[in-house]
């Protein structure tokens, strides 16, 4: 209907296709008549928001949901495998399919307002899909949502009984015993989160919400591996302080999302840096422990080192920085690469491609070097 990838390139502005997102130096964040970035957000968003917020998938310092997939793993190897697997199918592969329609829905759908463009996904839906399809897309959503509630309230519920309940409230009580909170909490935690339907009224909003609440405690997930210093009180500081720094940023100063995310982040690194050097480091017995155990890079932890008397040396950050850019380069070049060969520019989309391989082969004999008995299988 719309005439392929040609008459899709034909019936939108070029400036849809850019290779590099719109950036408006202007007060005003629409341009072209679509949503653009303010420079003040892209800066947000491109050198602060990776590291700085926590985000349920992908959080700085690792999570714990990819912690699970890879702890399930046969072995080391095909956990790290998978999880660079992963990352490529994540963010290379799995956008493509949404972002092509989405653009077909411009063109089908050209008078919705743009607080509705999101709706012309169900709109394609429903007048494209033949019941079959459609029936098997509806099923994947449910499966999708169910999912991700049940992964919440299970990791929700854990937190409540085995880090707080357990620990503090009722130490020595059987199983039985906590099987049973275990389904109260979860069930409040189901009304609970129902309850905030009525206050959240999207889900970008939602997401929004969460950045904020989380905006600086990053730093601190990410510290925690290369500084001795870190201890728990670190990280409870950076929990709280976020939810302080919103209500500064959202009610005192005005300053909406993403921009937000300077005052709150700032904030929040006072907060913990100052409650790390007036608490208690952590005991010097359990440091050495997790030296052992660890093995932490950076120069970070010499200061344990020193006082253990341990021989091993603590590993350079730079080969796991090198790894780092070259992984980012990685996932970026598939991810182009890929839609520009959808996009039918051939030449660019396969120049790409080949970068994503050179970097996929100097990334393998890295690791295959470094750790070499998890690749050389």
């Amino acid at each position: 209907q719309i005439g392929g990838i040609d008459g899709l390139k034909d019936s939108l502005p070029q400036h849809l296709f850019h290779f590099l997102p719109d950036v408006s130096f202007s007060a005003s964040s629409i341009a072209h008549g679509v949503m653009t970035l303010s420079f003040s957000a892209f800066i947000a968003h491109i050198l602060v928001q990776w590291w700085a917020s926590w985000y349920p998938g992908a959080e700085p310092g690792g999570g714990g949901y990819v912690a699970q997939r890879m702890m399930s793993a046969k072995d080391e190897r095909h956990s790290m495998l998978a999880t660079l697997w992963f990352s490529i199918a994540h963010y290379a592969l799995r956008p493509w399919p949404w972002i092509i329609i989405a653009l077909c829905t411009l063109v089908l759908y050209p008078d919705l307002p743009l607080d509705e463009k999101r709706s012309g996904f169900i709109l394609a839906m429903k007048d494209f899909l033949p019941p079959g399809l459609l029936g098997l897309l509806v099923a994947a959503f449910l499966a999708a949502y169910m999912s991700t509630i049940s992964t919440h309230l299970n990791w929700g519920s854990s937190y409540m009984i085995n880090d707080l309940y357990k620990r503090f409230i009722r130490k020595n009580a059987n199983e039985k015993h906590y099987v049973f909170a275990s389904r109260m909490v979860t069930l409040l935690l189901v009304v609970v989160s129902s309850l905030l339907i009525f206050i959240i009224k999207s889900i970008s909003g939602a997401w929004a919400f969460i950045i904020e609440c989380g905006a600086g405690l990053g730093l601190v997930l990410i510290l925690r591996w290369f500084w001795w210093r870190i201890n728990a009180w670190s990280e409870i500081s950076a929990m709280i302080a976020p939810f302080a720094g919103y209500v500064i940023a959202k009610f005192f100063l005005k300053i909406d999302f993403p921009e937000s995310l300077f005052i709150i982040v700032l904030f929040t690194t006072v907060c913990w840096i100052i409650t790390t050097f007036i608490t208690k480091p952590v005991d010097k017995e359990r440091l050495i422990e997790f030296y052992n155990r660890v093995q932490p890079g950076g120069s970070g932890w010499n200061r344990v080192k020193n006082m253990s008397g341990i021989e091993f040396g603590t590993e350079s950050l730079l080969p796991l920085f090198g790894d780092w850019i070259i992984g980012i380069l990685l996932i970026y070049a598939s991810l182009f690469s890929i839609g520009k060969i959808i996009l039918m520019e051939y030449l660019f989309g396969f120049i790409l491609l080949a970068f994503s391989l050179l970097f996929f082969i100097i990334l393998y004999f890295r690791l295959r070097r470094s750790v070499p008995d998890i690749v050389d299988q």
